[in-house]
């Protein structure tokens, strides 16, 4: 295997793990952590706490969507030097890099800093970030599945 087939590999693998935390983030996790009192015996957390817990699963998402904003970026612009890149894949990773982007560097600090000021902040102008936050992270799942079939597509069609 050469050293391009292995990158090939490599930012694939990379764009599949991230849709699939993504996924699980958003429709596992999420969903077990704001109804604990499902799984518990007595509700022991209330939603607030249970942000607290989401909220820190998130910022440490973050750091992984840093580092795939990275690769993606680096990644797509070494396609487009070859001329290896379609208007697909440059949207799709402009979503991709934006959301990402959006969600590590805008939504999770300001759901963290909301979080912070105690559960007497959580307002209306929270739960609008917290839904526009939900609706990034869809925008994000669906970029990267696009991103992921479209470079899959010209990696095959190239041989």
């Amino acid at each position: 295997m050469n050293k391009k087939t292995f990158i090939d590999i490599f930012y694939l693998f990379t764009l599949a793990t991230t849709a699939g935390a993504v996924f699980v983030l958003g429709a596992l996790v999420a969903a077990v952590v704001f109804h604990s009192e499902l799984y518990l015996s007595i509700p022991i957390l209330s939603r607030y706490e249970e942000g607290k817990i989401m909220g820190e699963i998130f910022r440490r998402f973050s750091y992984w969507a840093y580092f795939m904003t990275a690769v993606i970026l680096f990644y797509e612009v070494s396609r487009y030097k070859v001329m290896q890149i379609d208007k697909i894949s440059i949207l799709s990773a402009l979503g991709a890099i934006s959301t990402l982007l959006l969600f590590a560097a805008v939504y999770v600090p300001k759901i963290l800093e909301y979080q912070s000021r105690g559960e007497s902040a959580i307002d209306e102008s929270f739960e609008s970030l917290h839904k526009a936050s939900e609706i990034d992270f869809k925008i994000l799942l669906l970029m990267l599945i696009v991103l992921f079939a479209r470079r899959t597509y010209l990696m095959m069609a190239k041989r």
